[in-house]
């Protein structure tokens, strides 16, 4: 029996993320995507016109430090450019903070139903994941730093959470960083931070500025439309991205990826309509899909939530294949630890009727009685 290659201990442990569908049923005449958190708005026309315009010149290699998105960045914040870096996707920096910081055997510390990504970042990078319970679907700091041990590198905690929607106010942020010892790094992962509309909410800025262990990674694939660019940043202090910058690769953001962002940045009023849209048909989703007897999780993201009762007929996997057959497409989630619930995209006015339309018809229907 010949030998060959053998990827290195944990490699195989990782189950690979699947991401949301992108079809529907056969023989359906229309798909309404709600399953990856797009925006229903596009992106900024101007960042279109800037992607277009950057392809005049594909034959040059991108600017290797992504100078002109984190200066752009670096305006709309107010923040220094030299502690932004650049990814393809705040996925890759998720990946890279992993690789930096984690040894094997070293522990990496996410929630129950966290974003898939942190387990695939610290496994890949020969770390062991931590997995600890949430409290009411929410990140609960004391059983976060109960799970602290001196082996304790990264802890990763999404605000707002995918799937769920919730966030940690900023007093638990600040008590979470407080309680965690110096060498642990705490990665606040904001891609869903510019559709939170609440007082004692911070992305993360603040935290970054007045310490040493805390980075925030952000995206353009959510409000900003960017998602096929593959763009993300992340606000670190200047060691870390000292840290990560000798590990990214060279050219990891191209130019029209570049480019769109700097030009979504300066539409602000195009983010503000996403936001204003979000706002509207996301307390519509959850007024009118609660009317219907189903729990719905307040959420501050774009998207909601749904629970469906354990009764044969009325469970989620039922309620997937029903609206699969209409062409509405949600995200099953029982990857993250929640079997009998399906996360939907605030969608356009259209999607969002629709899918309340036929889940009142799911509900009403004699499978569902069954």
């Amino acid at each position: 029996m010949s030998e060959r290659p053998t990827p290195r201990p944990g490699v195989l442990d990782i189950k690979a993320y699947v991401p949301g569908r992108s079809k529907a049923a056969p023989g359906v005449a229309k798909l309404y995507k709600l399953s990856s958190n797009e925006t229903p708005l596009g992106p900024s026309p101007k960042a279109v016109e800037a992607f277009k315009k950057a392809s005049e010149s594909l034959s040059l290699y991108p600017e290797g430090s992504s100078a002109v998105l984190r200066e752009a960045i670096g305006k709309t914040f107010g923040l220094d450019p030299a502690r932004i870096v650049c990814g393809a996707g705040s996925d890759e920096l998720l990946n890279l903070l992993a690789q930096a910081y984690l040894a094997p055997g070293d522990e990496a510390i996410s929630t129950v139903h966290g974003f898939l990504v942190y387990k695939i970042a610290t496994l890949a990078a020969g770390g062991k994941p931590v997995i600890v319970p949430e409290r009411d679907l929410t990140a609960d700091v004391d059983m976060i730093l109960k799970a602290v041990t001196p082996r304790t590198k990264l802890v990763f905690i999404a605000n707002p959470n995918n799937p769920t929607g919730t966030y940690l106010p900023l007093s638990e942020v600040r008590r979470l960083r407080a309680g965690l010892p110096g060498h642990t790094l705490l990665v606040l992962d904001a891609a869903y931070s510019e559709y939170v509309r609440r007082n004692d909410y911070e992305a993360g800025i603040e935290l970054v500025a007045t310490s040493e262990n805390v980075v925030m990674t952000r995206t353009f694939s959510k409000i900003h439309g960017l998602a096929a660019l593959r763009l993300g940043w992340m606000y670190a202090p200047a060691s870390v991205v000292e840290a990560v910058n000798r590990i990214r690769g060279p050219f990891n953001v191209n130019t029209p990826a570049m480019q769109a962002g700097v030009a979504s940045l300066a539409d602000s009023a195009h983010l503000e309509r996403a936001a204003a849209h979000n706002e509207k048909w996301r307390g519509w989703l959850e007024e009118n899909i609660r009317a219907l007897g189903l729990t719905v999780t307040p959420s501050v993201a774009n998207f909601v939530l749904i629970h469906f009762p354990e009764t044969k007929g009325k469970t989620a996997a039922d309620a997937d294949a029903f609206l699969l057959k209409r062409g509405l497409v949600l995200r099953q989630v029982s990857a993250y630890n929640l079997p009998n619930a399906l996360r939907m995209t605030v969608g356009t006015e259209e999607a969002n009727r629709l899918t309340v339309s036929a889940l009142s018809e799911f509900m009403a229907s004699e499978a569902a009685r069954a």
